[in-house]
């Protein structure tokens, strides 16, 4: 039926290693536990799935703080054990998607730790290192994402280094030719593995700009609160006019199309990125001969949003991207409070509401034109966890602003299959990374992929209907956004058929019907 690619179209589960399965007994999920799970995945019907980083790394950010982008942290198993995962997700019919981080590494990558001893070696500039102002103070006043100036001092350098999320996270030098080739390099090491793509991680982070940087502006209208991320003095500044979406990474991105490209098989790019303005941000990053798409923000606001809002947001980005299958939404991740939670609170909704909101959101998020993101434990409409001991809270963010901001690890907590086993059958270790939640154990996956009526398998039931209809599967295609304060109802179109979408926010209900 489809004229599509496969991602153009693609419904792609995140996988958040640390916290989906343990195979070990070491309070840890890992690469063996994922393929454990597969056939639990591949039952919903979905088309691919996406795994947050598992290289090896000192974890002080989870995975994100790469030491070594070609091996797998002891953690999560070895590279055998991906090379299963692999083989059993291609026999499933299962694509294979993995997160690359180009914009920087742990500060215990060899790169850096060469580049920062002198001034002269041979990786000397592979990371921003720029001289103090001539009174010491730092070069510009960008800030890290996590608190504090995105500037740190390294005295065997006497210079500064370039970081803007942990200081342990250096940026890599995007003006220099040879980091942009170490990258295609790793592109290259996982594609000849039989990965199928990339979800590039905050690829709007990457710095390719030299010497005199440009301070950020700031905005006019901005006011100090307390957490959540809007209102912590990062988002204080205008990035785009010096920090982040620097022109230059287009230099990256085209350079990894082009490894891409040279592969058989349709080999997906999504880039994370955010910008003052995201949508002339998308559109940049995916012009012809860059990223095949770019990993929509829109519907993850951390409050949530109300009908009206949720309109807009996908209408801003449906009026720049009709007719492609350049965006990929979602509504949870691993950054952000799961949408089971957060959108009650938005929506008016009381807990006895949550599965049927959950799936009114999958099916509607799915219904959009481009491929969709479904975070791990969304089929099961898992709620966020807020009452995690502050010593037992894991996330650096969340610790840096505790305890008015509980950070990430609300979204983490590890996944529930089996109610009467210990750990909820995550693990049958004493201790796991971060507690499992109570609450989800009434949800666990493998109890309710067995349950007819339940969230897992009306969202199977879904997708299986959505592959027979050809508005979804052969076109991006799609109508304005209309309907009143409770509704969102669109068209969408392809040569063969208009399927009408409706979507109900008082009776929790989705009803299509061709016209």
């Amino acid at each position: 039926m489809s004229s599509l690619k496969w991602w153009e179209s693609a419904v792609i589960y995140q996988i958040y290693p640390r916290s989906f399965n343990d195979s070990n007994s070491d309070g840890i999920g890992d690469l063996q536990g994922i393929t454990e799970r597969l056939d639990y995945i591949s039952g919903l019907g979905v088309d691919a799935i996406w795994i947050s980083p598992f290289f090896k790394s000192p974890q002080k950010d989870f995975g994100y703080d790469v030491s070594d982008y070609c091996d797998i942290n002891p953690d999560y198993g070895s590279l055998d054990d991906f090379d299963a995962l692999i083989a059993k997700a291609h026999n499933l019919g299962l694509k294979v998607m993995i997160d690359i981080v180009p914009a920087h590494c742990s500060d215990q990558h060899p790169w850096f730790e060469e580049s920062r001893q002198s001034r002269d070696n041979p990786k000397a500039d592979w990371f921003h290192w720029v001289d103090p102002n001539d009174d010491g103070t730092v070069p510009t006043n960008w800030l890290s994402f996590f608190g504090g100036a995105a500037w740190s001092w390294e005295p065997r350098r006497q210079q500064y280094y370039l970081h803007n999320f942990l200081s342990s996270q250096p940026n890599l030098n995007h003006a220099n030719d040879e980091v942009r080739t170490a990258l295609t390099d790793v592109a290259r090491f996982w594609f000849d593995r039989g990965v199928d793509g990339f979800r590039l991680d905050a690829v709007h982070t990457i710095n390719g700009d030299i010497p005199p940087y440009k301070n950020n502006l700031a905005k006019d209208d901005f006011v100090l609160g307390v957490l959540p991320q809007q209102q912590q003095p990062f988002f204080r500044q205008l990035h785009d006019t010096g920090q982040l979406n620097q022109p230059n990474i287009q230099k990256f991105s085209e350079a990894f199309r082009e490894v891409a490209d040279s592969y058989d098989g349709d080999k997906f790019l999504m880039g994370e990125l955010h910008g003052d303005d995201p949508v002339l941000a998308s559109r940049t990053f995916t012009q012809e001969g860059r990223l095949h798409a770019t990993y929509n923000f829109n519907l993850l606001e951390w409050a949530g949003l109300d009908v009206n809002g949720l309109k807009e947001a996908i209408s801003s980005a449906i009026d720049a991207f009709n007719g492609t299958g350049r965006l990929t939404f979602a509504f949870s991740n691993h950054d952000v409070p799961r949408s089971g939670t957060r959108q009650l609170d938005a929506l008016g909704l009381d807990i006895s509401q949550q599965e049927a909101m959950q799936l009114l959101l999958l099916k509607l998020e799915i219904s959009l034109i481009g491929s969709t993101c479904i975070y791990q434990g969304e089929e099961l409409a898992l709620s966020d966890v807020r009452d995690i001991p502050l010593h037992k809270m894991q996330d650096p963010w969340g610790i840096e602003f505790a305890p008015t901001f509980l950070g990430r690890d609300t979204c983490r907590t590890p996944m529930v299959w089996r109610a009467d086993q210990p750990n909820g059958g995550f693990s049958n270790a004493n201790e796991t990374w971060l507690p499992v939640a109570e609450a989800h154990l009434s949800r666990a996956g493998l109890d309710e992929a067995e349950k007819d009526a339940s969230v897992y398998n009306q969202m199977a039931a879904f997708l299986k209907w959505r592959k027979s209809q050809p508005a979804m599967m052969s076109a991006n295609q799609m109508s304005a956004l209309s309907g009143d304060d409770s509704q969102i109802i669109f068209d969408r179109i392809s040569d063969t058929q208009t399927l009408r979408c409706c979507f109900d926010f008082k009776t929790l209900t989705a009803s299509f019907e061709e016209i």
